[in-house]
């Protein structure tokens, strides 16, 4: 086992849990704006699961990494999809009471 990984492991863990509690308290006016932020930040981790894969210490930092960049990525496309969606509703909310 790498070095430092039980360590990893217990910040990841402990990170999954800090965001789902502060995601689950927010208002849900501020979902869409919301939503732009982590798409943004979805960006970021696709770059650094790259970097990660790219490395190719082992092999289980390739698989991670190459699940990583999977993930991100979709995570990302799925929510400029729905921030798209949720955009087009308002705009036609809005022609509709002229």
């Amino acid at each position: 086992m790498p070095e430092g990984f039980v360590s990893n492991l217990y910040v990841f863990v402990l990170a999954g849990f800090v965001g789902f509690e502060v995601i689950r308290r927010v208002s849900p006016m501020l979902h869409t704006p919301l939503m732009s932020l982590t798409n943004a930040l979805d960006a970021i981790v696709v770059v650094a699961a790259i970097i990660i894969a790219g490395r190719a210490e082992s092999t289980l930092s390739i698989v991670l990494g190459a699940v990583a960049v999977a993930a991100a990525f979709s995570n990302m496309i799925g929510g400029f999809l729905i921030t798209d969606r949720m955009l087009r509703m308002f705009k036609l909310s809005r022609h509709k009471k002229q």
